[in-house]
């Protein structure tokens, strides 16, 4: 069954995306964190971020799959969208009150390549609180409503984004450039293409509700993943019918980039 994307559904979309992000921000003051079995931290809100989320697409959206972080839903390898849901990206520094999480919402089409997001980031932005990010498919890049051009130069890794344990599992010995680390997966790769200065990043070990939102931007704006062996980055049965973490880890960035990351930051041998 050819499902389409209709425009209005996608509007609404936008607006539940964005209701959950500003009240996740109301809730961060009050939130109670505790852990999942394996171990990683889980709040109330992440929780309630999924359910209400969820329950739009499936009432909006029949016949899509969805894969969210916090519940598990039928999965259909012929359905023609996939929506990716990480109810909140970043729980750890959400629960700690950080600015740098985020509600994200990543499309996958029926081949599953990374084509549309919805990112809701009310305590991060662009010199001012509050970023929603928003690409629907075949549509044009909007944030905060306004479209968006990245700028920059963005071949040479001078600055790059990176997850807190990247010092373990990664040799800079020879790199002298600058690493930010935000705490979010989703806002590590969304730098790539919102701030002119940070042109690279590297992802370890997580799943693809962490990522697949800020793939679909990255994908609009001419950069990529890749896996830091040189083999490309898909999103197979194991990440989203297992809901398995993908190994190894990543480079993001242009093509240029992404060749410098290999040879400027390897992987410890």
């Amino acid at each position: 069954m050819e499902v389409h994307l209709k425009q209005q559904k996608l509007d609404d979309l936008a607006e539940v995306v964005a209701a959950c992000g500003a009240w996740a921000k109301s809730m961060q003051t009050s939130v109670h964190r505790s852990y999942k079995s394996d171990g990683t931290p889980v709040t109330e809100v992440d929780l309630e971020v999924s359910r209400r989320i969820v329950e739009h697409i499936e009432a909006n959206f029949p016949h899509c799959n969805i894969v969210s972080e916090e519940s598990i839903e039928p999965f259909d390898p012929s359905a023609e969208w996939t929506f990716v849901l990480d109810p909140i990206d970043g729980t750890d520094v959400y629960s700690q009150g950080l600015p740098c999480w985020a509600v994200a919402l990543g499309i996958l089409d029926c081949d599953r390549n990374p084509v549309g997001a919805m990112i809701s980031a009310p305590r991060w932005g662009l010199g001012e609180e509050n970023l929603f990010v928003r690409l629907d498919p075949g549509g044009r890049l909007l944030i905060n409503g306004e479209p968006f051009t990245c700028h920059g130069s963005k071949d040479i890794p001078e600055q790059i984004t990176m997850g807190s344990s990247g010092q373990r599992d990664f040799d800079f010995s020879i790199y002298d450039g600058k690493i930010r680390i935000f705490g979010s997966a989703i806002l590590h790769l969304l730098s790539l293409v919102i701030y002119p200065y940070i042109q690279g990043s590297i992802v370890q070990g997580c799943y693809a509700w962490d990522i697949a939102a800020s793939h679909a931007v990255l994908r609009a704006c001419s950069m990529d993943l890749e896996y830091v062996d040189g083999s490309t980055f898909v999103y197979d049965d194991r990440l989203l019918v297992e809901r398995e973490s993908f190994s190894p880890p990543l480079y993001g960035g242009t093509t240029a980039c992404i060749k410098a990351l290999h040879h400027l930051i390897p992987p410890r041998r």
